[in-house]
């Protein structure tokens, strides 16, 4: 709930006139070693949104500062995978990284699915055109996007691209990603009081969810099956697994371009197999949830 509050704080500051809350300051207590890598994911974010955004990112970090089992090494990488993940690629990122090379750089292709596309648009917006589009069957159509800044139109258009990040905490997408991100923070939380061993590896996963269209669709969905075929049982004591941490590695390396998931879902049964439980739910019966 703090996160969600936090979100929609920062959300409406944004919304209201131009970001200009000062620079957030490094939590309190920070390893001095990490500094570096949280200051540069301050700046990223400042860049990708504003600095109410990168102050939700401190926020966010600051419940793993002192944290018992979090040395430097996974503060840093938490630190560092969630600035990544908090300035995911969408168009209007791509927009603002264009406009920003330098004069000669070439054209870029980029090819989204068009309910990507829509997702990057307000929630109040974007939803009947959705639903119009799943109408159709055309949600997950290929659309392929030029970002050029070989012509003023291009140029032009790039602009407005970046400009729509005024409206990006409004988006289906933003929507997604604060709940994904919140859901993996919960997942290192878990791991830390149930099996610190195996929080690195949870850490970890978070570059299992990169890029955008089927890639990005295609993490996403996997690292969901694995938090609910394997993390989650396990913290809830419904899956006696001794050794989580290699489990996750085990079916992380199983995992492959695949939008049925048949190697997956076979190498985490083949997991779940080896330690027999009465408590063990099904796969097929497991649900995403905290």
């Amino acid at each position: 709930m703090a996160g969600v509050l936090s979100s929609l704080r920062y959300l409406l500051a944004d919304v209201i006139g131009d970001d200009d809350a000062a620079t957030p300051l490094l939590p309190e207590g920070s390893p001095d070693a990490i500094a570096p890598v949280v200051s540069e994911g301050i700046h990223l974010l400042i860049d990708y949104q504003g600095p109410s955004y990168a102050q939700l990112y401190v926020d966010r970090l600051r419940r793993f500062v002192g944290r018992a089992g979090v040395d430097d090494a996974m503060f840093g990488e938490i630190a560092r995978l969630m600035a990544n993940r908090m300035s995911y690629e969408d168009p209007i990122r791509i927009a603002q990284l264009k406009l920003g090379e330098a004069d000669a750089a070439p054209d870029d292709v980029r090819q989204f699915r068009i309910d990507e596309l829509v997702g990057a648009l307000p929630t109040a917006v974007a939803d009947p055109i959705l639903g119009v589009l799943d109408y159709l069957g055309w949600v997950h159509k290929p659309v392929s996007i030029r970002f050029s800044k070989a012509s003023r139109w291009g140029i032009r258009r790039l602009k407005i691209e970046a400009s729509l990040r005024r409206w990006r905490l409004f988006s289906v997408r933003y929507g997604d990603e604060r709940a994904w991100v919140e859901r993996w923070l919960h997942m290192i939380d878990r791991a830390l009081v149930k099996q610190p061993a195996a929080a690195p590896q949870i850490v970890q996963t978070a570059t299992m969810v990169q890029g955008y269209g089927d890639p990005y669709r295609l993490g996403m969905a996997d690292w969901h099956l694995i938090i609910d075929g394997l993390a989650k049982p396990t913290f809830d004591s419904a899956l006696a697994l001794p050794d989580l941490a290699g489990a996750v590695a085990e079916a992380r390396a199983a995992a492959c371009p695949d939008s049925r998931q048949v190697a997956l879902k076979r190498k985490i049964d083949e997991i779940r197999a080896r330690v027999p439980s009465e408590a063990q739910p099904a796969l097929a019966d497991a649900r995403t949830g905290p």
